[in-house]
């Protein structure tokens, strides 16, 4: 068959002929149906990225040092907040999976376990963190000037961890029962009081006193009890699928951890790899010098704007999979994930030609220093290149997730962005003096394994087979 942009965009020719397991939904409606679940996914992540990229713009004001020090925060609370990440992996895809069963009961019994444990582990994680805090900032290579404002905003930002974990998990659960609008709900109420503090704290408006960086991160913690509430209220709906009370039932039961634990294993193994890859890189990037790492932070902020986009819609795929695989439909899975990745590329390439043109411009919005702004030539014009490959293999490793597939994607980051990634930064950074380029190019060099991995696996099938 001859390739042509309306056969490759067609649902009739996304499946072989044995694959069909019955009616087909035409294509107008299928994109429909992923679009309208993906729309809500995708605009919060949008927003809520572009509300963090204005909360680096604030903090910008105070310097570079400021920028450096607490984007060198990220990657260590990612790692603190990994055990939650992957619960909620685990949530979403046995809610998902009941939802699809029609078993509505054992979706709410498994939201309330996992609730019950991000509350145990985010007060691990707090005082964990806390009190590690000056270590871990050295670990990560803090330069002077930026270690005491470091170590300051990570401290407090960890006091609202258990907000945080809480609403994660619940919006997790309700991305797998469908209402993929929890999280426009939550998180942009929250972002949009995070951003009206910030404007008061950091600098002093309306007669508070100016905090800088201690007022950003009361700003967040605020932001996320905000978040939290937000989420507990959904449960409230006498209408939907996910209702829970304080009357209920809330013990542990050993059967629903056990299985939560079986999915999370590997969720959690990928993110351990995965956040660790990160935080090496950012260590190595750190160790080039506080320009260059404010540099590679402003422009980490424009690509977690497409990071967001893939990860919307890769949501929503994960939710349509998991509920096709609960009615014994995998060829309707398997059609939802091709969907969502050819939705995903359409995106991609506008993204690419905004990067490609107006990079500098877009790089000016967050610092005015020429040094800055000249070192972020060469990184935008990667941007714009490796932005397609990471919105592909992000929308398809959710679809692979919400099957259950997470044991591929646990191996596959720790193969490229756990071993692979860090070697070649520091190889490209400091071994053969590529500075801040070599990190980046290494990053396109781990898009490019992954998205072929990740494209194959997916292709298989093999994930529509997995029992969960």
């Amino acid at each position: 068959m001859q390739f042509t942009l309306s056969n490759y965009f067609s649902c009739n020719h996304m499946l072989k002929e044995e694959q069909v397991l019955g009616d087909i939904p035409a294509s107008k409606e299928l994109y429909d149906t992923t679009i309208s679940l993906a729309t809500p996914s995708v605009m919060e992540r949008m927003l809520v990225s572009l509300m963090s990229s204005m909360d680096t713009m604030m903090i910008g004001g105070l310097g570079h040092s400021a920028i450096a020090a607490i984007g060198i925060t990220y990657q260590p609370t990612f790692i603190l907040l990994a055990i939650i990440f992957s619960l909620n992996t685990a949530v979403t895809a046995l809610v998902a999976r009941r939802c699809g069963e029609k078993d509505y009961e054992t979706a709410n019994i498994i939201l309330k376990q996992a609730i019950l444990l991000a509350i145990c582990l985010s007060i691990v994680i707090g005082f964990v963190g806390r009190y590690s805090a000056p270590a871990i900032m050295n670990f990560m290579g803090a330069e002077p000037d930026t270690l005491p404002l470091s170590v300051t905003y990570f401290r407090i930002i960890l006091l609202g961890v258990g907000f945080n974990a809480v609403s994660l998990t619940i919006t997790a659960a309700q991305r797998g029962a469908g209402n993929t609008k929890i999280s426009l709900y939550t998180n942009v109420p929250a972002n949009l009081i995070n951003l009206t503090l910030n404007f008061i704290f950091i600098e002093g408006r309306f007669g508070a006193p100016a905090l800088g960086i201690t007022g950003a991160a009361m700003a967040t913690i605020m932001g996320q009890f905000v978040s939290c509430m937000i989420a507990i209220y959904s449960l409230r709906n006498p209408n939907g699928i996910l209702k829970l009370s304080l009357k209920d039932k809330w013990t542990m039961k050993k059967e629903n951890i056990s299985i939560l634990a079986k999915v999370g294993s590997n969720a959690f193994a990928e993110q351990i790899c995965f956040r660790a890859g990160f935080l090496l890189c950012t260590k190595f990037v750190a160790e080039l010098g506080t320009v260059a790492f404010a540099t590679h932070q402003i422009c980490m902020s424009l690509i977690n704007i497409t990071f967001s986009i893939g990860e919307g819609i890769g949501i929503a795929s994960s939710s349509l999979i998991g509920r096709s695989l609960g009615a014994l439909r995998s060829d309707l899975a398997m059609i939802y994930g091709k969907v969502s990745q050819r939705i995903g590329g359409v995106i991609a390439c506008i993204f690419s030609i905004v990067f490609l043109t107006q990079g500098q411009t877009l790089v000016g919005l967050y610092s005015t220093d020429i040094e800055v702004i000249m070192l972020s030539v060469p990184i935008t014009m990667i941007l714009a290149i490796v932005t397609p490959l990471q919105i592909s293999q992000i929308v398809l490793s959710g679809s692979l997730r919400g099957a259950g597939d997470t044991k591929f994607t646990a191996k596959l980051s720790f193969i490229t962005v756990f071993l692979i990634r860090p070697i070649v930064t520091w190889v490209l950074c400091h071994m053969l003096g590529f500075g801040l380029v070599g990190a980046w190019l290494a990053m396109f060099f781990d898009q490019i394994i992954r998205s072929f991995f990740t494209y194959t696996r997916f292709a298989s099938g093999n994930w529509a087979k997995i029992a969960i």
